[in-house]
């Protein structure tokens, strides 16, 4: 259509796109099933067949397996499309919702073709009335508008996709590939010169290239991560096979190894569950590797296309075990986000991509710390490069050790961030907000009254030289004369001497910043927002 009409956007149901598009990558596992069934017959034929007929056979085959794995992205870019869609549109209508609410609230009403006037049922409108109904208007104006550009945007995709089930799914890119490291803006000018069936065959033949590449859009991240998640799993079921089949007495620590698999297990069993519902907004695997103790990136809602960005980095002990429950802080802030300012597209990010200290004697150095900065800054720069239309606002927050994570990487390597937020923080590795390369005004940071991180901090000579030995960021801060506001890795951030700003965080402990009610949570999302 070349237009969304008042009655159109007002019966719209996102909910039902949502659902259609969840059907569509629900299509990927059936058609898995069946390569590996044509796989499976291709080597029963070998074994027993051969001549001309049995390779010609083989060759078609071999030929239907490659058609049908080709179509896995474009079933999981249909979802794309319509989640795309389906958020957009409860944008436009939250906008239209805002619009008959104003001018209602003038004594005005908006009829069946969408024009603001007064109601016969009451009152004469006053002279206020005309500034409200051109407010009105203009709010329901915009909201249209939305609409009808999401409306254009999803035709031209889906468009696009039914062409290239005509003329073929996948066609070879040219060689050469975007090195270890690479810069975002080079990576995304690589993609800009491929054709769309030269991204999906990198996307099939190299997922995990593409999977891992900072730069690239979200979506073929997404796909990429997607198609290998298979693959990782029966990385950690090989994994507990190992322990279960070494040859060594049990014990403590083989169990202690083999409740760590099976955790990991259940982490990623339950991001799979998150990654596949059909609910908003959609989640977007940005990368996953199971080893260790696991790292995982995860958006929720399209960073490409939203207005406001958050990149979260959780602290000790993260890993994929607790990815769901990290994922879910995250989605916490963004819903907030939504309440606040539901005419306005915010998307979150979990990055979990470093190996996060295990123990709290583990979190007393800062190496992890300077490990993932370059990991992060360039993350950062990725959402920068890959981002359609105007810049979106970017926060980035750490809690507990991510908090140090956060300031390391931005005082060392800088962080395409327009707001750094820190809570329940050890210290991030500078003495002032200044040190950071954001606006002093826009770094933020709280700390709960009983947040026990209060404590991270050496009292005498004897702690103060042991943490001289176990964490080198000591070294370079020098420690001078210790005040009640220096903390583990430098000067409280939530202390008003930082040079930062400060927001209130009620009760909770180290972990209670995002419960529901507590005003930090409240906080979080008006950073996020710009507010």
């Amino acid at each position: 259509m070349t237009g969304v009409g008042y009655r159109q956007l007002w019966a719209a149901d996102p909910g039902g796109w949502r659902a259609a598009g969840a059907a569509w990558a629900g299509l990927t596992g059936p058609v898995q099933q069946r390569v590996d069934g044509l796989g499976s017959t291709a080597g029963r034929l070998r074994g027993g067949w051969t001549g001309a007929a049995a390779t010609a056979a083989g060759s078609r085959l071999n030929g239907l397996r490659d058609e049908l794995t080709s179509v896995a992205p474009a079933l999981i870019e249909a979802d794309q499309v319509l989640a795309e869609l389906a958020g957009r549109l409860t944008v436009a209508k939250a906008r239209l919702a805002e619009a008959v609410r104003l001018a209602d609230a003038a004594g005005l009403v908006v009829d069946r073709t969408g024009a603001v006037r007064a109601d016969p049922s009451r009152a004469a409108p006053t002279e206020r009335a005309g500034v409200a109904a051109a407010g009105a208007t203009a709010a329901l104006r915009d909201a249209l508008d939305r609409a009808g550009a999401a409306d254009r945007l999803a035709a031209d995709r889906l468009d696009e996709l039914a062409r290239a089930a005509g003329s073929g799914w996948v066609s070879p890119p040219p060689p050469g590939r975007p090195g270890p490291g690479a810069s975002p803006a080079l990576v995304r000018a690589w993609w800009a010169g491929l054709t769309p069936a030269q991204r999906r065959w990198l996307v099939v033949r190299e997922p995990a290239l593409v999977g891992r590449l900072d730069g690239l859009p979200v979506s073929a991240r997404d796909q990429a991560n997607r198609l290998l998640l298979g693959s990782r799993r029966a990385e950690l079921l090989a994994e507990r096979r190992r322990l279960l089949l070494a040859r060594v007495p049990p014990g403590p620590i083989a169990s202690a190894r083999l409740r760590a698999v099976a955790a990991r297990l259940a982490g990623l069993d339950a991001l799979v569950e998150r990654l596949t519902a059909s609910g908003e907004p959609r989640a977007y695997l940005l990368g996953l590797d199971p080893a260790g103790d696991g790292r995982v990136v995860v958006a929720l809602g399209d960073p490409d296309q939203a207005d406001r960005v958050l990149t979260y980095v959780p602290g000790t002990g993260s890993g994929l075990d607790d990815a769901p429950g990290e994922l879910g802080r995250a989605g916490r802030v963004l819903d907030r986000c939504a309440a606040l300012a539901p005419g306005e597209r915010s998307a979150a990010v979990l990055w979990l991509d470093y190996d996060a200290p295990d123990f709290l004697t583990d979190a007393a150095s800062a190496g992890p710390a300077r490990d993932a900065g370059s990991a992060l800054h360039r993350f950062q720069e990725g959402l920068r490069a890959s981002h359609e239309g105007p810049p979106a606002r970017q926060t980035v927050l750490g809690h507990s050790y991510g908090s140090l994570v956060v300031g390391m990487a931005a005082r060392e390597h800088g962080l395409a961030a327009d707001a750094l937020v820190f809570v329940g923080s050890p210290g991030v590795g500078a003495a002032h907000a200044g040190e950071l390369g954001v606006p002093a005004r826009q770094v933020w940071a709280s700390q709960a009254p009983d947040d026990v991180i209060r404590l991270a901090q050496p009292v005498d000579e004897f702690g103060r030289r042991a943490l001289l030995g176990s964490a080198p960021l000591a070294a370079v801060l020098g420690w001078p004369d210790r005040t009640g506001h220096e903390l583990w890795f430098g000067h409280d951030p939530a202390d008003p001497g930082f040079g930062g700003r400060v927001f209130r965080s009620g009760r909770g402990g180290h972990s209670g910043y995002w419960d529901p009610g507590n005003p930090a949570l409240d906080g979080m999302a008006r950073v996020v927002l710009g507010r």
